[in-house]
């Protein structure tokens, strides 16, 4: 018998149930909150989905998702399970460390290696259930989350396959800059770590309102217009995903870089970018990077936050056959 240990599952959770999910749950999909520690020893909040007809005597394949830097499990994760659970996958999604309803202090803050720690803790719990085959687990890690899911399966090898949709690299922060550049954006940030010490309490900017606006700031451009679609409009907005972290979270994304191995991971990689996206390079170089099986796929008519929650463009088929043929 697998250990419990790490476990604490409450009842199921039906849409309608629990506010702020940004889809309907299938009526064929079972969703129960569940509650995991990391090595770090923080609990983290997540949903475990599964199929409603799930005979709990077999062995099925699992996928831990990650949510866009700055999401919760509630918006993209959850539209991503609730489809996979439906075809035959056991899917948990979590709330990042320090974020959403997981636990750790100060709140907001962000960590690439505590980050890339959370999916590898996803894996473990995953491992603990008697009906997930603990060969065939993957990731996937939407946006933000598809670095830390990268970093992690470049260590853990318990990942048997891995794909990112729109992935962005936050630890590029730093990438090309010349020494002066470089302090010039180190340096006041530095400084506000004397404000936090004076202050007792770290500085958090929200990004996003609190009460989602009918329309995009006139002010906001390109990316950032793209992102406000879905963060600040009804779309796909979240109290507990306002944006932002901790400023001074910065500092450990220019020191520590997540995809310096690329090159060292064997496990299969499916990058997933949009035809129309801005960060469709990130994918485009980061595919060009990696040594092992790895597949590009260049969604049609899609922008970066397509893939967050549409489902009509989001290439469910192709997520299927790739984790199929790369966890059997």
């Amino acid at each position: 018998m697998k250990k419990k240990n790490l476990i604490e599952t409450t009842e199921q959770l039906q849409d309608g149930q629990e506010e702020y999910y940004i889809f309907h749950l299938n009526e064929n999909v079972k969703r129960m909150a569940v509650t995991f520690r990391n090595r770090y020893g923080i609990e983290l909040s997540g949903d475990l989905y599964t199929a409603q007809d799930l005979d709990t005597t077999a062995s099925y394949p699992a996928l831990v998702i990650g949510p866009p830097y700055g999401g919760v499990k509630e918006q993209g994760p959850g539209v991503y399970a609730n489809e996979m659970a439906q075809r035959g996958f056991v899917v948990l999604t979590f709330d990042p460390s320090f974020n959403g309803e997981s636990g750790g202090e100060p709140r907001h803050a962000s960590s690439p290696d505590i980050f890339t720690e959370d999916f590898s803790s996803g894996v473990d719990y995953l491992g603990t259930l008697d009906y997930v085959d603990r060969q065939r687990i993957g990731a996937i890690g939407i946006c933000g989350s598809g670095g830390f899911a990268l970093a992690a399966a470049q260590v853990d090898t318990r990942i048997k396959a891995v794909a990112t949709a729109s992935l962005f690299d936050v630890s590029a922060l730093g990438n090309g800059l010349n020494t002066e550049a470089w302090f010039a954006g180190v340096d006041p940030v530095a400084q506000q770590r004397w404000a936090d010490v004076d202050n007792g309490t770290p500085e958090y900017i929200p990004t996003y309102p609190e009460t989602p606006t009918e329309d995009i700031p006139e002010e906001l451009e390109s990316i950032w217009a793209e992102f406000y679609s879905f963060y600040g409009l009804e779309r796909g907005h979240h109290p507990r995903a306002l944006g932002g972290f901790t400023t001074t979270s910065n500092l450990a994304f220019y020191n520590f870089q997540l995809l310096d191995h690329l090159d060292m991971l064997t496990q299969p990689v499916l990058f997933m970018a949009g035809e129309n996206a801005e960060t469709r390079p990130i994918s485009e170089t980061a595919y060009g990077l990696v040594s092992g099986p790895k597949e590009l796929c260049i969604v049609p008519d899609a922008n970066h936050v397509d893939l967050y929650d549409d489902t009509d463009k989001i290439p469910f088929d192709t997520l299927v056959e790739f984790f199929n043929e790369n966890m059997s």
